[in-house]
C-alpha cells in the first residue's frame, strides 16, 4: 500500500511538472495555433491520455442571424490502434453543434463533465470498439473561459481512472488556457491591423508612384469630365470608366474618390489582368494560414483592406469569366470568406472599376456576365484619347516638366510655345502616359537649358502628314498664342475648302486632319469657322 501511494504521488509531482512547463510555454506563445499545439501535445506527455482534443467556437451570419458551432482546433494523444493519427482535426468529431452530445453540453451550460470510470457499452459512447480497443477507462471535459465568454472545450480520454483532485487542477488549466488563447486573439488582431496598415501604405505609395499627373487642361471633353465627376462622386453608385490605355482612368477613379464621402479611408487598388487566375480568390477575399500550399500566415484581401473605403478595379475586362460571379455576390451582398475559412465577413466597399475593352461588345461575346456589367457600370465616364482633345497638351506637357525637373533635381527648362506646338501636332497612341515619358526624357536631355523632342521630330504622325507645309517650317513656326491660334485657323480653314466643306465620311475635311469629326466640329465653333463657308 506505501509503495502504491509512492507511486501515485510519484505520477502526480511529474504531471504537475509537466502541466507547469506547459502553462509556462503557452503565456510566452504569440500565435493561437501555437498556443494550441502546446496545450495538447504537453497534456499528451502525461501518463495514461490516450487523446486530448480542443474545440473552438466559431461564429457566421446567415440568413437566421448568427450561426455558432465547436470546431476541432488541435488534437494530440498516444493512440495504439493501427493507422491512427492522434493529431488528425478532420474526423466525424470535427464539429458538434452547440448544446450537441457532452462536448457541445459543456460548450452551452459552461459547466465540466467528469466521468472518472467508463466503460464501451454506455449508451452515450459514439463509438465503443474505440474506447475498448483503446482500453480508455476515463474521460473529462473542461469549459475555456475568458473574460465571461466560453472560447471552446477542452476533452481528454484516459487510460487511468481520472481523480476528483486531478478534475479540479484541469478546470485550472483550462481558465489559464484560456487567457491565453484569447491574448494570442488579440495579439493577432493587433499584429493584422498592423499589417494592414503597412499594406495600405504599400499600396498608397504604390498610387503615387504611379500616378501621373492631375486631371489638367481646358479641352471641352475634360470639362465634361470634371462635371460627371462632381456629379458622381458624392453618390456610392458604382462607376465604370472607359477610354484607351494611357488616357487617365485611374486619375478619374482618384478624383471621384476624393471627392466623395469615403476620401478618409483608403482607396485601394487591384490590377484584374495582373492577377493569376489560381490566385484571385486568395488576391480579393484573403485566405487564412494553411488554406493552400505556402499560404504560410494569413492574408487580408483587397475588399477587405477597403473596408469603408473604394475599390479601384483596373482593367476590370481582364476578370476571368469563372470569377465573375464571385466577384458579382461580394457586389451584391456585401460578404465574403476568406479560402480556407469558413467564416462569413461583411464590408463597406464603393467599386469603381476600369477598361480599355468594349464590355458590351465582351458581353455578346459571352466573355463578360451580363448582370456584373450592369453592377459596374452604374455610371459610365468615357475618358477620350488625348489626340482628340489636344487643346490640353500644353498644360499637361508643362505640369510634366516642373514635376520631372522638381524629381531629376535639375533647373526646370522652358517649355517654348512652338515646343506646345509640336507636341499638339503628335497623335499620341500612348495618350497622357507616353506624353508624361516624353516630356521627362527630354527634360533629362536638355541638361537644363532648352528642351528637344527628337523622337517627334521623325514620328509619322498622320496630323502632321496631313497639315499645311507652312505649318511645320521652323522659320514660320508662330511665336505667341494669338499666332498659333491664327496658324490653327488657316490649317483648318484650308483643310475644309479641300473637302468642299464636307466634315465627316470619305475625302471629308476630318480625315485630311486626322482628328474625329466631333472633334472638328467643336474647332470650327471655337475658331468662328462656319462648315458652309470661310469667314475671313
Amino acid at each position: 500500500m506505501g509503495q502504491f501511494t509512492k507511486n501515485r504521488d510519484r505520477l502526480a509531482a511529474v504531471k504537475l511538472e509537466i502541466l507547469q512547463e506547459v502553462m509556462l510555454a503557452i503565456a510566452q506563445a504569440r500565435s493561437t495555433d501555437d498556443v494550441l499545439a502546446l496545450l495538447t501535445e504537453g497534456i499528451a506527455r502525461c501518463e495514461n491520455v490516450a487523446l486530448v482534443r480542443i474545440w473552438l467556437v466559431q461564429r457566421a451570419q446567415n440568413d437566421r442571424g448568427e450561426e455558432r458551432w465547436l470546431q476541432l482546433a488541435s488534437s494530440s494523444g498516444n493512440l495504439r490502434s493501427p493507422g491512427s493519427d492522434a493529431r488528425r482535426i478532420d474526423d466525424r468529431f470535427a464539429r458538434f453543434e452547440i448544446g450537441d452530445r457532452k462536448i457541445g453540453h459543456v460548450a452551452a451550460t459552461g459547466q465540466g463533465v467528469h466521468l472518472p470510470e467508463i466503460r464501451p457499452n454506455e449508451p452515450w459512447i459514439a463509438e465503443p470498439a474505440w474506447i475498448q480497443a483503446e482500453g480508455i477507462r476515463s474521460f473529462a471535459a473542461q469549459p475555456l473561459v475568458a473574460r465571461g465568454e466560453t472560447l471552446g472545450v477542452l476533452g481528454l480520454f484516459d487510460r487511468a481512472s481520472i481523480p476528483a483532485a486531478d478534475f479540479a487542477w484541469l478546470r485550472t488549466f483550462a481558465d489559464h488556457a484560456a487567457v491565453a488563447i484569447s491574448n494570442s486573439r488579440a495579439f493577432e488582431e493587433i499584429s493584422q491591423l498592423r499589417r494592414r496598415l503597412e499594406l495600405e501604405n504599400d499600396y498608397l505609395r504604390e498610387e503615387v508612384a504611379s500616378s501621373f499627373g492631375d486631371l489638367l487642361g481646358s479641352s471641352p471633353a475634360l470639362h465634361k469630365i470634371l462635371r460627371q465627376i462632381e456629379m458622381v462622386a458624392p453618390t456610392e453608385a458604382s462607376v465604370l470608366v472607359l477610354g484607351e490605355s494611357g488616357v487617365g482612368k485611374e486619375l478619374v477613379a482618384h478624383a471621384v474618390h476624393e471627392r466623395s464621402a469615403r476620401r478618409s479611408h483608403p482607396l485601394i487598388k487591384v490590377n484584374c489582368g495582373a492577377v493569376p487566375g489560381e490566385l484571385f480568390e486568395s488576391e480579393f477575399f484573403g485566405h487564412v494560414r494553411g488554406a493552400f500550399t505556402g499560404a504560410a500566415r494569413d492574408r487580408v484581401g483587397r475588399f477587405e483592406l477597403a473596408d469603408g473605403g473604394t475599390l479601384f478595379l483596373d482593367e476590370a475586362g481582364e476578370i476571368p469569366l469563372e470569377h465573375q460571379s464571385k466577384l458579382l455576390r461580394v457586389l451584391q451582398e456585401g460578404t465574403f470568406e476568406r479560402v480556407g475559412d469558413g467564416r462569413t465577413r461583411k464590408v463597406d466597399v464603393r467599386v469603381i472599376a476600369a477598361t480599355n475593352r468594349n464590355l458590351v461588345d465582351e458581353v455578346a461575346r459571352g466573355r463578360f456576365r451580363a448582370d456584373l456589367y450592369y453592377r459596374l457600370s452604374v455610371f459610365p465616364i468615357e475618358v477620350p484619347p488625348l489626340r482628340d482633345r489636344r487643346e490640353d497638351v500644353p498644360a499637361l506637357a508643362q505640369h510634366f516638366v516642373t514635376r520631372s525637373a522638381r524629381r531629376l533635381g535639375v533647373p526646370e527648362p522652358r517649355l517654348t510655345q512652338a515646343q506646345a506646338r509640336e507636341l499638339q501636332l503628335y497623335d499620341w497612341p500612348g495618350n497622357v502616359r507616353e506624353l508624361q515619358h516624353v516630356v521627362e526624357r527630354a527634360v533629362i536631355l536638355s541638361r537644363g537649358s532648352t528642351l528637344r523632342f527628337p523622337d517627334l521630330a521623325s514620328a509619322a504622325s498622320p496630323s502632321k502628314e496631313r497639315a499645311s507645309p507652312a505649318a511645320t517650317q521652323p522659320d514660320s513656326l508662330p511665336t505667341t498664342l494669338a499666332e498659333l491660334r491664327a496658324l490653327e485657323k488657316r490649317v483648318v480653314a484650308a483643310a475644309l475648302e479641300r473637302a468642299a466643306h464636307k466634315i465627316s465620311g470619305k475625302g471629308g475635311a476630318a480625315e485630311l486632319l486626322g482628328i474625329p469629326p466631333t472633334t472638328l466640329e467643336s474647332k470650327l465653333r471655337a475658331l468662328g469657322l462656319d462648315r458652309r463657308k470661310r469667314r475671313t
